[in-house]
């Protein structure tokens, strides 16, 4: 089976020099002028002649504390017919972004990590460049919704472009200023021309679908999440369902993949593009304060930015996309509010690809075309045309061919746990918890200037920064599906704070490409890192407070990673691989700090598809 394909970014250009033109007005149905063949609307109207006009939204904000609603920029695209009494529904999307971004000043990760209840001042942030973040401005939906019977509307975030307020990195105002577009709509909210006259939206049914992807992704979430009227369907890609989950880990400060040093402050100064540079520079020091990069704790300034807790409020279906390679808007956003969604009876599709953090048009371009026209046909205009009675799920397997199934995780999947045993200078070994395990520790010496490929190479080989531990070779393919979990009991022995990290890898038996996240360069492999997680040994009780370490004192630390949809060939070897830093993701201490692991005492859960008979137990 080929290595899955590296994880890219990438910027989505408008198709529409690949889509089909619109037909002549003769092929128009007598239905509202809206053509429909074998269930999927047909693009019978002129782009070229689509009216355009632009709208400032009052949101229900003060976001910038000026004493007035703040009101967002939108820009709208409707067919000609729409002025001769036509209806149409919509596709929304809201961005941050339009406007590009200012330098991004990111924090400086090369720090000691402070002590519990203490902090430490940061040494000056680093300066990169704002065309290196990830920018989903361009879009695709006009050119491709428009001639179909759609509106499309684009339109800019709190504090951005030319919308009024301050970026606030997700949170209730940034929310309900989104959601606010979706009242204009249905005619609850006011907007305004540019030269401040009223306009009403009087040409919209008022159905609404919001979709995106990455932080254009992320605000439909939000949105759904407040249960708003009018939004019928949402499709968030590579979205973010917890910003704590985005910037933090289990008590750790974790960077989104690519981003070492980003943080919501980062992120919120890089978007605030609205012409008054002074206006929210007080906002801007709030989030940093608030966002506390020293204890990592989950507080209140992150639960204001977690829509899982507000799942069951969601009214709109939902079409989740995400790459299984996501390492910027990491897999546990998608997996946490697929199964919320799922408790609430939320209707749902998941698609999986094997990409990194991209738009599916940049994936599977005709079917994701085809898949997305069906989807807003039935939920927006009501085509009966049996999208629901499909299977849920489609997953992109490691040899890019697609498959489907009704539920995930895949159905059968269980836990299996599985035992630890040290090594005698090399790797440990991976199997049936022992009944009597043994007690002996393991030192393991932190040094963040390693990258993580660099220390799973090579298991067999006694080093001092990882512990390394192997299954045998398999009989047959083992598929994971779902979430792996590692319990290591371990003690902390010379300092008060550390980062903690487990990787999952397959040790294969032929040499392949892989990505070295530190060089940026390829490089000849015989494994890949296929998950890792990743945990704050003093918020071992939970992320939301702290409980300092007594040095040298065995504790139980878990360390969940991130879901994962993966097959371990036969013949390969499931490794487990426990270092403290992780170069790319984790702040970076000065090397030195020693933990004692002991194997007898740990113990790794695989969600296997088939359970233990599965592992040949």
């Amino acid at each position: 089976m080929p290595k899955r394909p590296l994880p890219v970014i990438i910027l989505v250009t408008a198709l529409a020099a690949g889509l089909a033109a619109p037909a002549p007005a003769a092929a128009r149905s007598d239905t509202g002028g809206v053509s429909v063949v074998g269930g999927t609307t047909q693009p019978v109207f002129s782009h070229a002649e689509a009216i355009r006009e632009e709208v400032y939204v009052e949101t229900g904000v003060d976001s910038d504390a000026d004493g007035s609603p703040d009101r967002v920029y939108a820009q709208i695209m409707r067919p000609a017919e729409t002025a001769e009494g036509m209806r149409v529904p919509v596709v929304y999307e809201m961005s941050p972004y339009r406007a590009g971004l200012n330098e991004l000043e990111f924090h400086d990760v090369d720090r000691e990590l402070p002590p519990p209840g203490q902090r430490r001042p940061e040494p000056a942030p680093s300066v990169l460049r704002a065309q290196q973040r990830d920018l989903f401005t361009q879009t695709y939906y006009d050119d491709h919704f428009v001639p179909r019977g759609y509106a499309v509307v684009l339109a800019e975030s709190i504090g951005t472009g030319a919308s009024e307020g301050c970026p606030t990195a997700g949170d209730r105002s940034e929310t309900l200023a989104a959601a606010a577009v979706v009242d204009w709509l249905n005619g609850r909210a006011e907007g305004f021309t540019a030269a401040g006259e009223p306009l009403t939206a009087d040409w919209t049914t008022g159905a609404v679908g919001m979709m995106g992807v990455s932080y254009n992704g992320t605000l439909p979430n939000a949105v759904a999440a407040t249960g708003v009227e009018g939004l019928r369907t949402i499709v968030p890609i590579a979205a973010i369902s917890s910003w704590y989950d985005y910037y933090r880990s289990d008590g750790l400060v974790v960077a989104p993949g690519g981003y070492q040093g980003e943080d919501a402050d980062v992120l919120a100064r890089a978007v605030y593009t609205r012409e008054d540079r002074e206006v929210c520079a007080a906002l801007m020091d709030e989030l940093e304060a608030g966002q506390d990069r020293d204890s990592g704790d989950l507080t209140g300034f992150w639960r204001e930015r977690d829509y899982l807790g507000d799942a069951d409020r969601v009214e709109a279906s939902v079409f989740v996309v995400h790459g299984l390679n996501d390492w910027n808007v990491k897999t546990r956003h998608f997996a946490q509010w697929w199964d919320a969604l799922g408790r609430n009876g939320v209707d749902r599709r998941l698609w999986l690809h094997q990409s990194g953090h991209a738009d599916p048009a940049s994936v599977r371009r005709d079917e994701w075309l085809t898949a997305i026209t069906r989807w807003m046909d039935h939920w927006l205009y009501g085509v009966d045309n049996g999208v629901m009675a499909e299977p849920a799920v489609e997953i992109q397997r490691e040899d890019l061919s697609w498959t489907t199934a009704d539920a995930w995780p895949a159905a059968g999947t269980r836990d299996v746990r599985l035992g630890l045993t040290a090594g005698t200078g090399g790797a440990g070994a991976i199997g049936p918890v022992p009944g009597r395990a043994a007690s002996g520790g393991q030192p393991l010496t932190d040094d963040a200037a390693r990258t993580a490929e660099e220390l799973a190479a090579d298991p067999e080989a006694a080093d001092p920064n990882r512990l390394a531990y192997l299954s045998p070779p398999l009989a047959e393919d083992v598929r994971i599906s779902g979430t792996p979990t590692v319990e290591l009991r371990a003690s902390l022995d010379n300092r008060p704070a550390a980062n903690l990290t487990a990787l999952l890898v397959d040790y294969g038996t032929a040499e392949r490409l892989d990505y070295d996240a530190g060089s940026g360069e390829l490089r000849s492999t015989d494994y890949e890192i296929v998950t890792r997680g990743w945990t704050d040994p003093n918020n071992r009780h939970s992320p939301a407070f702290t409980s300092p370490v007594r040095q040298g004192a065995d504790y139980r630390f878990t360390v969940e990673m991130q879901p994962d949809d993966y097959v371990f060939e036969a013949g390969h070897r499931i490794g487990l691989v426990v270092i403290a830093s992780d170069r790319e993701y984790t702040q970076r201490p000065a090397p030195g700090t020693r933990f004692t692991v002991t194997p007898g005492h740990s113990r790794i859960t695989l969600p296997v598809v088939g359970g233990p008979g599965a592992l040949g137990g």
